[in-house]
């Protein structure tokens, strides 16, 4: 394959306003041009901006509701990618509008805290913590709390695929599906084909990657804990129904299709769909890429899906 036009294009638009690499920058000066187009805000019925408490501090999230009233809604858990260091609420505010609104569900946007400031396992610590208030406070969100699904992209979907794995062994919060976009699931782990193939040039680069890991763990033994590299787990079963969105030119390609497979031969239902031609990232990118409002949709439709059983 080759890229799709639109991928091509914005490639070569970013290339010709020659941004400097991410790990030359500092941590503040990365967030600060880390939006991705948002394009035409998509109305949803209501927004709320409020904080839960957390194991270190209160965590700010955000609350999308559907435009439809009723009394309880499914809800979506959801994590910002970013590699653990950038982005926020703000930058993936597309998304969570768009899931709302084609899945029928309140979607909780989760502020974690990002590293450097707050290395591993703080992350991870407050998106359990997340997930687990809003299961505990169900009717304070008009959730359903036998509909709760977890989701996030890059390093949120890795964020969410560890947290399955969390809820499953501590039986608390009962999670209905998991949705992984592009995610990180082997953080120090052999170089796959996709990441040598595709370490220049897509967006997502080797350096950049190298920089975010760096930023988040402690150490070189962080790299072995399954709350980092959740594909280290033993036992995949009986973890919940799962799709699993790659892109072709993704240096993440290859270790979020064995997660998938991973996922399958352990009995778990799973969808694991790549999108040829793309990146890393598109789905952000939904406003200029007609691929990345494909998988949006094909996202919603999996957690509408799931939220019926």
């Amino acid at each position: 394959m080759t890229l799709e036009l639109q991928t091509k294009f914005l490639l070569d638009q970013l290339k010709a306003l020659g941004a400097p690499p991410l790990e030359t920058l500092t941590p503040q000066m990365a967030r600060m041009g880390s939006k991705f187009p948002q394009g035409e805000v998509e109305e949803v019925g209501k927004v709320e901006n409020r904080t839960i408490p957390g194991p270190a501090s209160d965590i700010p999230v955000r609350v999308y509701y559907p435009k439809e009233e009723q009394s309880s809604y499914p809800a979506l858990v959801f994590y910002h990618g970013g590699g653990w260091v950038i982005c926020d609420l703000d930058t993936h505010d597309n998304i969570c509008r768009a899931l709302t609104n084609s899945a029928g569900c309140v979607t909780i946007s989760v502020d974690y805290r990002l590293a450097p400031e707050h290395k591993f396992p703080a992350a991870v610590e407050d998106s359990y913590a997340a997930v687990q208030y809003v299961y505990d406070h169900a009717e304070d969100f008009k959730v359903d709390r036998t509909r709760i699904a977890v989701g996030g992209d890059s390093a949120g979907g890795n964020l969410a695929a560890v947290i399955s794995h969390l809820a499953k062994e501590k039986n608390t919060p009962p999670i209905c599906f998991q949705l992984l976009m592009y995610p990180s699931t082997n953080t120090g782990g052999v170089p796959t084909v996709s990441m040598v193939e595709n370490a220049h040039g897509y967006f997502l680069e080797k350096g950049t990657m190298e920089w975010f890991r760096d930023c988040y763990l402690n150490s070189e033994e962080d790299k072995k804990s399954p709350l980092v590299s959740p594909a280290l787990n033993e036992d995949f079963t009986g973890l919940p129904p799962a799709l699993v969105i790659t892109a072709e030119y993704d240096p993440l390609r290859d270790e979020g299709e064995e997660y998938g497979k991973k996922l399958a031969d352990s009995g778990v239902e799973v969808e694991t769909i790549r999108y040829d031609g793309t990146i890393h990232g598109f789905i952000s990118m939904a406003a200029v890429l007609n691929v990345g409002k494909a998988a949006l949709e094909k996202s919603g439709e999996a957690l509408k899906k799931a939220f019926s059983k």
